[in-house]
């Protein structure tokens, strides 16, 4: 059987695909994780990696393989977890992932609160697009992700945090109010691929994902809110990121009347010796936001 240090070396052989940078991160020589990956290799008695490649690859057998690695290296932790806590010198570690345009508004309004009431916890906090959450609790690179749902996964407990209406930045318009078809007369500007908000808006407002004209995408939302002061058009905002609520913020409305909104979740694994500390960030997030009453007009967007 490999040993634990194999395992570990194979794991981040595999998030690094390079030898080098996945020596430099587990901290030992390149020579030392190469033998260490051959002998693992000879004790399997099959190819993890496909040394031909670059980047390097794992092989099929190696794919098979990660996620055991994944799993056994994951229980392991739980050991480690148990033993110092029995010793009462445990400092658990939570890492959590969150979309960009929550953290925009959640992080600033949070931390502090999270840094007061959980004392006991290294909290480590990330900017990380939907796919990439999803990624990384797969690959139990992080704990805890908060992102726009519906997301449907066996593997991972779902909770809702809260919900809010997605507004238009328009100061162009005097209306006091903006339907689909109006916004369809003016330049949209656009959060860079990847972002859900982007997906959501091209959908509610049936945009093409390219234009013809000059054109800018961003992953900054005040950026894009400076483009659209300066050249008119609109961007679209989720509500808790709007400070000073002004009339340059419009509600939107479809054809049928229905009002654009997002619904903010939580996602952990099923399986976690870290929930009751996962159950306090997400009963403080519902706690600070409350949860907006949903009524027969929102119009709830998919992030897909």
């Amino acid at each position: 059987m490999i040993s634990i240090q194999q395992m570990q070396y194979i794991l981040a052989l595999s998030e690094e695909q390079h030898f080098q940078r996945a020596s430099e991160k587990c901290f030992v020589t390149q020579p030392t994780l190469s033998m260490q990956l051959k002998k693992a290799e000879n004790t399997l008695g099959s190819p993890i990696f496909d040394r031909s490649t670059t980047p390097l690859e794992l092989t099929l057998f190696g794919e098979s393989l990660l996620p055991i690695v994944r799993d056994v290296l994951s229980e392991y932790e739980r050991i480690r977890e148990l033993t110092e806590r029995q010793k009462g010198n445990f400092n658990e570690r939570l890492r959590l992932g969150i979309i960009p345009t929550v953290a925009d508004y959640m992080v600033p309004d949070m931390f502090n609160q999270w840094k007061r009431e959980l004392s006991h916890l290294q909290l480590s906090i990330v900017e990380m697009k939907t796919e990439d959450i999803l990624l990384a609790l797969d690959q139990k690179r992080i704990d805890l992700g908060i992102l726009a749902g519906p997301v449907n996964d066996r593997k991972l407990r779902t909770t809702v945090l809260f919900q809010e209406e997605i507004l238009a930045f328009v100061p162009e318009s005097s209306a006091s109010e903006i339907t689909t078809e109006d916004l369809a007369n003016h330049h949209p500007w656009l959060l860079t691929s990847g972002n859900c908000l982007r997906t959501q808006m091209i959908h509610f407002c049936s945009l093409r994902s390219e234009h013809d004209d000059w054109n800018y995408e961003g992953g900054n939302m005040e950026l894009l809110k400076e483009m659209v002061g300066l050249n008119g058009g609109y961007t679209l905002i989720p509500e808790r990121s709007v400070g000073k609520r002004t009339a340059d913020y419009k509600r939107i409305r479809s054809a049928i009347g229905e009002i654009p909104a997002r619904q903010i979740i939580a996602l952990s694994p099923n399986r976690t010796t870290k929930w009751g500390s996962v159950e306090q960030i997400v009963r403080s997030v519902q706690l600070f936001y409350g949860e907006k009453k949903a009524g027969e007009e929102l119009k709830l967007l998919s992030w897909e």
